[in-house]
């Protein structure tokens, strides 16, 4: 009898693994996917995974990018990291199949908690993993997100139990399910998996109201908040380092009130509205969901013969020319910069979703409704200025994170649930067949209405012309045809999408007058569901995407350049001038480079980038200890060209320049001469500090030791001196010792560390130890054990409640 209780699971595991393997299927042969940001991360890490296989210990610091930078938000291993344990055997098969499972998983799970049968929740689970827009993602290698949104599912799951009054599983499984949230490490859609709760929240709070509920709505919350807070405290030391990091990084307050130009700035907590709405939803564009090329598709995709592109190029240039240039055709005419593909949901799903709208009833529609258009307003970003400023300006946190067209994943995860449960209701012998039969007749034209719709909309007020046209302009009528092509993709996909609804239409019509059993009726719909994403998701994220793993894991093969500067063996920094330093993880994989690759780099050394490097001051990128550049020549040959006035690792200076402000500090820095001057802001200082010392022309300071998280310096001078050290200043983590005992150190132009120095000789030493660490670990622990302990508190003591009443 247990057997096939736990068969349904046992198969459906198994269909989640296979339909992962097959879709993903060059992994089968050991290759992996090429992902462009993971590639420059792996240059990004290097020096960390070095570090952490040479001392089996974390640095959470590196020196090879920015010139140095905390390691929290690049790679970082934590004390007490259980539920890392738990989210690797959870992802054991290769990337990126691994995370299709936990798709697949995580919502099969959700629907479980919604007391959805078996065959219907698999359905809805291949339904929410093989959606484009989860599919895609993998292409620019944000892994994070998918490991994020992977697991939303299951926390939902959690919070339903507990509203279903199932108080110990619904504790544990939340507990859990928010730890290996906050674990994936993208706060941004654990932000947007808040607002989906909250509006859970509300129309539970507003329901209880109404039913005189309230109690238990209230006992309800309290169980949820307390797991969310244990899975919250399971990431302590994550969370800690990262909030401690958000404040130096471009997500913190900027201490300048000036722009590069001089013009006044306008001081903001966060990131610029113009940086945070770049990538916006137009209003139209959102037909895209369900109409997979209604703008166009991707930024660029591939089109046939008989396109009119490929035949005015065949025609003005021959055959090979128009097989090469429609490989790669602009087509995209949305304001996007840029776009990987649509973020299709599926026309059957929503039609599904229409049809939940019309069938289904209370809180749950309820909610999934009003979380799907909240989170298609809150895309449209800038096109929908009011409400997205409001936000930006009064919700906290919102103006952290940029890309708002992401909150879309709202809406990805919404409509395949309130879609499973219309067809949970359409199956259903509770419900009447006159009824069902009104709504899949609602649902139809409504539906199918909107999508004709938005064909109209499209030829009545746009041209169809995108931001890259001018690319075609120097080649006569080229234009003109891409135009045509994209009406033609319109026209194309908003038929595709019309039959689609009409084939489920009608599926659902033949099992409401008896002419197909159920089981037949859902197979049939997940053969069209897939059939309906899978084909899209194929244009874009296929087998051409995967390489040898060889080529994947070690991508970065040295230049006569790079090996020319690795022959050097003293400490110093390289700038590449090739390619953008600030968008450079390459450079990191070979050398300790004064650029690099990450989102969230830290504000002030940003700042001393766009002002002066950009600015194409030299000093600045002598104080950095910059030895090398790489540049192109003529014949386009990577060359280091060595700077002789690197300042090196760490000198003496005559005079400390003080200045009041941070603006006055970037200002000096304009003429200031390096190497015999250090600018620091007084208004950082205690009123005791006395910078004033006497010149020894035979003073001598050198780097012993650089050990990544220890760095050992040797000093000599017959009076006290002011050094400054080519290493970035972060307070929070970096102790200074001179012969063993703690010293203050200060920041000296603007990113740069500053000490006094004794006379005599001395052995200074820089330690990175942050305490956040230890005390975040202490607090995961403790979080842990209240988890387990309550959970198996209350579910013994239920048992004994449950016997006593049988």
């Amino acid at each position: 009898m247990k057997a096939k209780k736990i068969l349904p699971y046992c198969i459906a595991i198994a269909i989640f693994i296979i339909a992962s393997l097959i879709y993903f299927y060059p992994v089968l042969k050991g290759q992996k996917i090429a992902q462009s940001d993971i590639t420059q991360f792996q240059g990004m890490v290097k020096e960390i995974n070095d570090f952490r296989a040479d001392k089996n210990t974390e640095p959470y610091w590196t020196g090879a990018s920015f010139s140095g930078m905390p390691a929290y938000q690049i790679s970082a291993y934590y004390p007490n990291d259980f539920v890392r344990v738990l989210d690797k055997a959870l992802r054991f098969l290769p990337r990126p199949a691994d995370y299709t499972f936990l798709y697949f998983l995580s919502f099969f799970i959700l629907m479980l908690a919604l007391k959805v049968k078996w065959r219907l929740a698999i359905l809805g689970a291949l339904s929410f993993g093989f959606s484009t827009y989860l599919i895609i993602i993998f292409i620019p290698g944000h892994n994070a997100k998918a490991h994020a949104i992977a697991y939303m599912p299951l926390v939902l799951a959690g919070v339903l139990w507990v509203f279903q009054k199932k108080y110990v599983l619904g504790f544990f499984v939340t507990g859990v399910a928010m730890a290996l949230e906050i674990y994936a490490n993208h706060i941004q859609m654990t932000y947007y998996l808040g607002f989906c709760l909250l509006i859970l929240g509300i129309v539970e709070f507003i329901n209880a109201t109404k039913e005189k509920k309230l109690l238990v709505f209230l006992k309800q919350s309290a169980v949820i908040v307390a797991a969310v807070i244990l899975g919250i405290g399971a990431n302590s030391s994550r969370l800690m380092a990262m909030k401690e990091y958000t404040d130096f990084s471009t997500r913190g307050k900027s201490e300048l009130t000036i722009n590069v130009d001089g013009t006044e700035k306008i001081a903001t907590k966060g990131l610029d509205k113009e940086y945070i709405t770049q990538f916006s939803y137009a209003k139209l564009e959102t037909f895209n969901l369900f109409i997979p090329r209604f703008m166009g598709g991707g930024t660029v995709e591939e089109l046939n013969k008989s396109s009119n592109f490929y035949k005015l190029i065949e025609a003005k240039a021959g055959k090979k020319v128009a097989d090469d240039y429609s490989k790669q055709v602009l087509t995209y005419w949305g304001d996007q910069p840029i776009v990987e593909a649509p973020a299709y949901i599926g026309a059957v799903l929503f039609f599904l979703f229409f049809l939940g709208i019309f069938l289904v009833k209370g809180r749950l529609k309820q909610w999934l409704v009003a979380a799907t258009v909240f989170s298609i307003l809150l895309s449209w970003g800038r096109n929908f200025e009011g409400l997205t400023n409001f936000f930006i300006d009064y919700i906290p946190l919102y103006n952290k994170f940029r890309a708002v067209s992401s909150i879309q994943v709202i809406a990805e995860l919404c409509v395949p649930i309130l879609g499973i449960l219309a067809l949970k209701e359409f199956f259903s012998t509770n419900v009447a067949v006159k009824k069902k039969r009104k709504s899949l007749e609602k649902a139809a034209f409504v539906f199918g209405g909107l999508i004709v719709l938005g064909f109209l909309l499209a030829h009545s007020f746009s041209t169809f012309q995108g931001l890259r046209d001018t690319n075609y302009r120097d080649f006569p009528g080229l234009v003109d045809a891409v135009i045509a092509d994209r009406k033609a993709m319109l026209l194309s996909d908003t038929l595709r999408s019309l039959a689609l609804v009409l084939v489920a239409a009608i599926t659902l019509r033949f099992y409401l007058f008896n002419r197909l059993k159920q089981k037949y009726a859902i197979t049939i719909l997940a053969v069209f569901i897939l059939l309906d994403l899978i084909p899209i998701n194929k244009r874009y994220v296929n087998a051409t995407d995967f390489k040898a793993s060889r080529k994947v894991e070690k991508p970065f093969k040295a230049s006569k350049a790079d090996n020319l500067i690795l022959q050097d063996k003293s400490h110093f920094r390289v700038v590449n001038f090739t390619t953008d330093p600030m968008q450079d993880g390459a450079t990191s994989y070979f050398h300790q480079s004064i650029g690099g690759y990450h989102a969230a780099k830290m504000g002030r050394y940003q700042e001393l980038f766009d002002y002066q490097i950009a600015a194409n001051n030299l000093e600045t990128l002598d104080m950095l200890n910059t030895k090398y550049f790489i540049i192109a020549d003529d014949n386009n040959e990577l060359q280091a060209q060595q700077n002789p006035d690197a300042n090196g690792n760490a000198w003496f200076v005559e005079q400390i320049n003080l200045v009041n402000s941070a603006n006055e500090e970037m200002k000096a820095l304009d003429s200031l001469n390096t190497k015999t001057t250090a600018v620091l802001d007084k208004s950082k200082l205690s009123e005791n500090s006395n910078f004033i010392f006497e010149k020894d022309s035979t003073a001598t300071i050198k780097l012993t030791k650089y050990n990544v998280t220890e760095l050992i310096y040797q000093s000599k001078s017959t009076k006290e001196q002011f050094a400054v050290f080519s290493e970035i200043y972060y307070k929070d983590g970096w102790n200074a010792y001179v012969d063993g005992k703690l010293t203050p150190h200060f920041r000296v132009n603007y990113v740069l560390r500053g000490m006094k120095i004794p006379a005599g000789d001395h052995k200074i030493t820089f330690k990175f130890e942050p305490k956040v660490i230890q005390q975040g670990g202490l607090i995961s622990l403790f979080s842990y054990i209240i988890l387990i302990l309550v959970s198996s508190v209350a579910f013994v003591y239920s048992k004994k409640k449950k016997k006593k009443i049988a």
